[in-house]
């Protein structure tokens, strides 16, 4: 793995618990860990999909990391990331064969309704 390929800032938040003044349980995305990262798209081509009626475009990122023990627990129900102030879906960790060198952290681009 070449260093000077990982030169974008990566943000991972993790979904935590928060009681306001009142006493309210309410989810809220904390950041967790912040590294560099190589982003590239996650196909050779841009796909489509149906959302709600809608046709969009499939905005899929792929981030390779290097491997660290804050990232050891990392999965797609607790975590997502934060990528030049967008926040992005984790589907899918690969653990590259588990030799604790380097994650690849599947991503898609989180859809706000508004």
């Amino acid at each position: 793995m070449k260093i000077s390929l990982l030169n974008e800032r990566l943000t991972i938040q993790k979904n935590s618990v928060v009681i306001d003044s009142v006493g309210n349980h309410k989810n809220e995305w904390t950041d967790y860990f912040s590294c560099y990262t190589y982003a590239a798209a996650s196909g050779y081509q841009q796909k489509e999909q149906q959302a709600a009626g809608i046709t969009v475009l499939d905005d899929g990122l792929v981030f390779t990391v290097r491997y660290c023990s804050e990232l050891s627990d990392l999965d797609s129900t607790h975590y997502r990331v934060l990528f030049q102030g967008e926040p992005y879906n984790i589907t899918a960790v690969d653990r590259m064969n588990y030799q604790h060198k380097t994650l690849k952290i599947t991503c898609e681009k989180e859809r706000c309704d508004t």
